[in-house]
């Protein structure tokens, strides 16, 4: 008689076998709880989009176990014209008005800091380190969220771009928070429990919803590559500036975006991704920190021709995590903060409009 006794090998494959056939509501039960349990202790330690990361981790933990979760398409896309609107809630008009008084000075430490990223981004795709124009969207300065959602439509690899991005973001983070704990103490943030604190206005709120599901709609008609996200981005920000329309994004609301959005992205996962990215890791590391490092020489000439602190120069051109250099820029006794948000927000808006145009001409270039 044959023996039948399952060994820890078959057990697992068994395991594996149950959970992949499993029913639809176990699977999306274990992919919330992991989220949960993966985005609290990431929030906890200020980890820029920890709401979107921790939501991704636990779509690729279930991906690459063949768990085939399917996130219906409008979900998806109603998630990106949230995060259109979010961004259009801090673009501010009277912002600008830091940069023209700072002259053309500022304007090239934010043109050097978007230069020397995609010098950087078009040698890894030179090279071949990463497929086609990946590398370039993933070496982006900043708005790291959009240049994910925006690579998949112009042919780039969605999931090692948002790997590059977010692991960039991520140790931006721990570069600002070190050197600005080594530099003077930080007070204690209560930005956090201020924001999830705040109460939503139903009115506003709705109408919010209005320009988010509008634009979706009138992206999806016109087939406009990332026409999800910009469409309610250019709508939210015109709107906002006449004094038409007030953004409302309640913090669960933002929350539930961000996790499609993780979930989304995460789920186009699969073991070959993941190998492909661990091959490139050592080459990503490199580039990152050479981004730091290069970021960092800049902001030694800035602070010393504009005669700013040597931490509000640093924050000021700090290659991404935006969400993180506001906190410890309003946190930090000291910093400039007008200036660092200034130059943060114009090269985001750089980012956010040369981006795609870069990546595209480069990319080019390096199939010829």
């Amino acid at each position: 008689m044959p023996d039948i006794t399952p060994t820890p090998a078959r057990q697992t494959s068994a395991t594996r076998l149950s959970f992949r056939n499993g029913n639809m509501g176990m699977k999306w039960c274990c992919l919330l709880a992991l989220s949960v349990a993966l985005t609290v202790p990431l929030h906890a330690l200020h980890l820029p989009a920890a709401i979107l990361i921790g939501p991704m981790f636990a779509a690729v933990v279930l991906a690459v176990n063949e768990a085939h979760l399917p996130i219906p398409g409008p979900a998806f896309l109603l998630a990106q014209g949230i995060v259109g609107c979010m961004i259009a809630r801090s673009l501010k008009v009277s912002i600008f008005y830091k940069v023209m008084g700072e002259g053309p000075f500022f304007l090239g430490g934010v043109l050097c800091v978007i230069v020397l990223c995609t010098l950087i981004g078009f040698c890894l795709a030179r090279w071949k380190i990463l497929p086609g124009s990946t590398a370039l969207w993933g070496a982006s300065p900043g708005a790291a969220t959009v240049m994910t959602l925006m690579s998949q439509g112009y042919g780039a690899d969605m999931r090692l771009v948002a790997f590059m991005q977010y692991f960039r973001a991520a140790a931006v983070a721990i570069a600002a928070t070190t050197m600005a704990r080594s530099t003077t103490p930080v007070m204690a943030d209560g930005a956090a429990s201020v924001f999830w604190a705040m109460p939503a206005s139903w009115p506003a709120f709705g109408a919010t919803i209005g320009i988010i599901v509008a634009g979706v709609y009138l992206a999806h008609m016109l087939r406009l590559s990332a026409g999800a996200l910009m469409v309610p981005l250019i709508f939210a920000t015109g709107l906002q500036d006449t004094g038409l329309l007030s953004i409302e994004l309640p913090p669960w609301f933002l929350a539930t975006g961000y996790a499609v959005l993780g979930w989304g992205i995460g789920l186009r996962f699969t073991r070959a991704t993941l190998h492909y990215a661990a091959r490139a890791f050592p080459y990503i590391l490199i580039a990152i920190t050479l981004m730091i490092a290069g970021c960092g020489a800049m902001a030694l000439v800035l602070a010393h021709f504009k005669h700013v602190s040597l931490l509000t120069a640093y924050l000021a051109t700090s290659p991404g995590g935006e969400d993180t250099v506001a906190i410890i820029a309003a946190t930090t006794p000291g910093v400039d903060m007008p200036f660092v948000m200034a130059m943060q927000t114009v090269r985001f808006v750089l980012v956010l409009f040369t981006g795609p145009l870069f990546a595209r001409t480069l990319s080019r270039w390096v199939e010829r």
